[in-house]
């Protein structure tokens, strides 16, 4: 008895984490916990960053369930995976994203590692260019960008700045602004950008644009990392949704790539991703490769096997596959037309605002330009919950609940 009482003394005098502060709560799970308690039967849900279908429902992709039903019946081992992740997994992904008959994969230039998800992917690049990258070890990113960008980056060790992006006042893209801050990062540094349906504005450069940041980025000497989470899920079209990586690389960059399958397959619990690096010679691919290993080793050691087997099983696959790009343009243009509900039944509120950016913007997430005081009205009045910057997920937004939405937006906005 005695002991115990001074091991219970001990814990409570003991320093060891006194000096830790509560970390403050995470904006877009607030969003959802505030929902949770709400009563009211017509409130909306615009925080979760995760596909919903017309029903307010988490989506298993058909193809994604033939893919496991086909796995089961493979009787498959749960050995480790190798420290770069299933084989298979890295040349179909790497494909997905290139497309088959790119030069590099030819010429076997492309060093493809799984990761934990896009995050993961982001972090294996984030710390190979911390170690590596032998110029200004500062990344650029658009402003605004995705919430966990800055501290994924800041934590690996490198410097975080900004480029404008963003233009407030047609909620579109700041393109001369971008220009200008880029042309002044100094060479040798690195640069972020969002490969389609950039996070959190929806807002993405037009191709004679990407072609234009290419010419500049060349000119300055920048180092590119494309964050490739939408594949597919923007435009409906893999090919589309890629053109401004490929351009990239056709043109000459050698770009870093992390790549995720949440969004596009639905795989949001399997964390299944990729990082790449795009090399000058199959010599040099093979080397950073190794570099590569020897990061992730004290990582995570290896990565999950399922969900990269699920992804395999869909991309090797030609039935599969069929079946796959067509359901996620399904869910596209869910979200694509659901845009469109959304700005006409403002006008039918009898709303003058331009709305236009509503279908203008792509992908999952909208900057609908709604003021933080507007945004506490909607959803204090109306039950409809978003975060404070006016950003909405589309895919809370369904047939059913697009009325009440229209219509709660324009009493707030009048």
């Amino acid at each position: 008895m005695a002991q115990r009482a001074r091991f219970l003394s001990y814990l409570r005098t003991s320093p060891w984490w006194s000096n830790v502060e509560m970390g403050p709560p995470d904006a877009i799970l607030g969003v959802t916990e505030s929902f949770k308690r709400d009563t009211n039967p017509k409130k909306i849900n615009l925080g979760v960053g995760a596909y919903r279908d017309d029903n307010g429902k988490p989506f298993v992709l058909p193809s994604v369930l033939k893919a496991q039903e086909n796995l089961y019946k493979k009787g498959l081992d749960k050995e480790y995976s190798s420290i770069s992740g299933n084989p298979e997994f890295c040349k179909e992904t790497i494909n997905l994203a290139l497309g088959h008959d790119n030069v590099v994969i030819k010429n076997h230039c492309c060093s493809t590692v799984q990761g934990i998800s896009g995050t993961g992917s982001l972090w294996i690049g984030a710390s190979y260019l911390s170690r590596f990258f032998p110029g200004n070890k500062e990344i650029y990113l658009p402003t605004p960008s995705w919430g966990n960008h800055s501290p994924l980056f800041k934590m690996s060790g490198l410097g975080v700045k900004s480029y404008r992006y963003y233009n407030p006042e047609n909620c579109g893209l700041d393109f001369q602004g971008a220009l200008e801050d880029i042309n002044n990062i100094p060479e040798q540094s690195i640069i972020l950008f969002h490969a389609c349906a950039h996070n959190p504005t929806g807002v993405d450069p037009k191709p004679e644009q990407w072609y234009e940041l290419s010419e500049l980025v060349k000119k300055k000497k920048l180092f590119c990392f494309f964050d490739m989470a939408y594949q597919g899920f923007a435009s409906g079209d893999v090919n589309k949704d890629s053109q401004a990586v490929r351009l990239f690389i056709k043109e000459g960059h050698y770009i870093a790539l992390a790549q995720s399958f949440a969004k596009n397959m639905g795989l949001y619990g399997e964390r299944v991703g990729a990082f790449s690096l795009i090399n000058s010679s199959k010599e040099e691919a093979a080397c950073t490769l190794s570099q590569l290993k020897i990061l992730i080793r004290p990582m995570y050691s290896n990565p999950p096997i399922n969900g990269a087997r699920i992804v395999t099983e869909i991309l090797s696959n030609s039935e599969l596959k069929k079946e796959w790009l067509t359901d996620v343009k399904g869910m596209a243009d869910r979200i694509i037309s659901i845009r469109a509900k959304l700005e006409e039944n403002l006008k039918k509120n009898g709303s003058t605002r331009n709305w236009s950016h509503i279908t203008d913007q792509i992908g999952m997430f909208c900057f609908t330009g709604l003021k933080p005081d507007q945004v506490e009205r909607l959803t204090k009045e109306y039950s409809v919950y978003l975060t404070k910057d006016g950003r909405i997920s589309m895919a809370g937004v369904t047939s059913k609940n697009v009325d009440y939405l229209a219509y709660a937006i324009h009493e707030v906005t009048k």
